[in-house]
């Protein structure tokens, strides 16, 4: 998979090329200037100025871009580009459930700092939030289609996609868990280590006694401290390592990804759930830095006994860019806590429930109608980006996908003058996680489902992706959304859909721009 460029502390300038949410083309099918790697997906620069559908900046007064979208109590409505359609009016992209990028977003907010404009991901904010999708029945996913004019000539549209959540806790398979902790000294800082250690302890007592844990823990070097043991047998011994966890030096992350498969491959359970659980600031400094190449040695591993990678970041520094590679290309997803409350959501509630899968390599696929669609652009997934023509070769990889998530992608888009009838179809395509047979499902919408005004008419959840969206693409810099309102305005409409929807995510959302707006103030 792909992924957009951006800059790791300087060490992992190179490592990507490519973005969990602005494409520089008209969707997935239609970037100009793409490149591809050698998964088929396509690498596409942010919205710059580029002569070929590049979005305008905000310039002040001295032709400076500010990078900061709309001026405070002004909305943005029809400049947002001229941009080329795809020719074949398709957009195609892995499934993407990544939060990382919000998460850290938050975490360098707090402490008084902009994120790295590089490091912001519109995708991660906007799948960051609860939505109102319905479920299906059985397995694979439900698809939801909507949207409401956010300009004058613009609307959103959303594309929604959803799996069955678990059932009782009993009905999953059992998990063969393998932690790969990062103790190396940046860990030593509080946050880190200790919020890992923490994280670990509990979920040992949540787990099931069926269920089954390995410990791998790496700095300069990385060393297998506890085999796959189950927790019936184990847990006190479990307890006992992972108090024993203490800071060391440098860090070798390929060292500890590399010794943690190998630890896998031989506790491997079957027919449990077998995962590898990354936990590191991801401030590789030691062995190889490049994510491909340290995913590079435990290919074999990955595909052939399909143990997927997540990773969880930490740390008020934290190498955003290497662990989303990684996780990417090791078919997992990340997740970034920064206090006991998000590890408690991530290793409590969220890990446990999403051992197994609902769908592995998921991509979506969006056709717009050109009798009715001017123009398209999907905002974001760069780094998910799929060859339209790939979509049903099941040998390129897309998303693995578990019980109970949410696939949001939206999408900025111009009808034609006048235009009624069907706008778009989204179809997703995915493999059944036991027996790799394909699967498809799909929705659509018409032009008169996405005209109402967004603000009036939308949907509380379809205002609060439209939130999330506008925030991730102020931060990001380099051109503003149909109809995106200041920071102000941006922060007040996220306090009141808070009280609206009882949520308090939303609530925190609003804390955040407010942060990102005194900042820049």
């Amino acid at each position: 998979m792909n992924l957009c460029v951006r800059a790791y502390r300087g060490v992992l300038a190179a490592v990507l090329a490519g973005g969990v949410l602005l494409t520089a083309g008209c969707g997935a099918g239609g970037q100009t200037g793409k490149t591809s790697d050698s998964r088929g997906g396509r690498q596409a620069p942010p919205m710059v100025p580029d002569g070929g559908g590049g979005a305008p900046r905000a310039v002040d007064g001295d032709g400076q871009t500010d990078g900061t979208g709309a001026e405070e109590g002004e909305r943005k409505s029809d400049d947002f580009e001229e941009s080329r359609p795809a020719p074949d009016y398709l957009s195609t992209f892995a499934l993407d459930v990544d939060t990382a990028s919000y998460g850290y977003a938050r975490r360098m907010l707090e402490d008084g700092r902009l994120p790295d404009p590089a490091d912001v991901r519109p995708e991660e904010f906007v799948n960051s939030f609860r939505q109102d999708y319905p479920r299906p029945d059985g397995d694979g996913f439900s698809v939801s289609v909507d949207g409401a004019r956010a300009s004058e000539s613009w609307s959103l549209v959303r594309v929604g996609l959803a799996t069955k959540p678990s059932g009782r806790k009993g009905e999953r398979p059992p998990a063969a868990l393998t932690f790969v902790v990062d103790v190396s000294g940046s860990m030593a800082e509080p946050g880190r280590l200790d919020l890992v250690k923490e994280s670990l302890g509990t979920l040992t007592d949540q787990l099931r006694d069926d269920d089954s844990i390995a410990l791998v823990t790496f700095s300069g070097d990385a060393e297998t401290r506890l085999p796959m043991t189950r927790l019936d047998e184990g847990r006190d011994r479990i307890h006992s390592v992972i108090e024993s966890l203490e800071p060391g030096d440098s860090t070798n992350v390929e060292a500890g990804v590399r010794t943690g498969y190998d630890t896998a491959v031989e506790g491997r359970r079957r027919g449990a759930a077998n995962r590898v659980v990354l936990l590191s600031d991801a401030l590789a400094n030691t062995g190889e830095t490049d994510a491909d190449a340290i995913l590079e040695r435990i290919e074999d591993a990955r595909r052939e006994f399909g143990i997927t990678l997540f990773g969880v970041g930490v740390g008020s520094e934290y190498g955003d860019a290497l662990m989303e590679r990684l996780a990417d290309r090791g078919d997992g997803h990340t997740t970034y806590v920064s206090d006991s409350e998000q590890a408690r959501k991530v290793f409590v509630e969220q890990l446990p429930a999403h051992i197994e899968l609902r769908a592995r390599d998921a991509k979506a696929q969006v056709a717009f109608d050109r009798s009715t669609v001017e123009q398209f652009r999907l905002i974001g997934y760069e780094n998910r980006a799929v060859e339209d023509e790939e979509f049903r070769d099941d040998r390129v990889d897309g998303g693995e996908v578990g019980p109970g998530h949410t696939v949001t992608a939206l999408y900025a888009v111009r009808l034609r003058e006048g235009a009624s009838g069907h706008v778009a179809t989204a179809t997703v395509r995915w493999l059944d996680p036991r027996t790799r047979a394909p699967h498809e499902r799909t929705g659509s919408v018409e032009a008169g489902e996405i005209d109402g005004d967004l603000w009036e008419d939308g949907s509380k959840r379809l205002q609060v992706t439209a939130c999330a969206a506008y925030f991730a693409q102020s931060l990001r810099g380099g051109g503003t959304l149909p109809g995106a309102p200041g920071l102000r305005e941006l922060a007040e409409r996220a306090r009141k859909l808070s009280d609206a929807t009882e949520d308090g995510a939303v609530g925190r959302l609003a804390q955040a721009i407010d942060q990102a707006r005194r900042l820049r103030d």
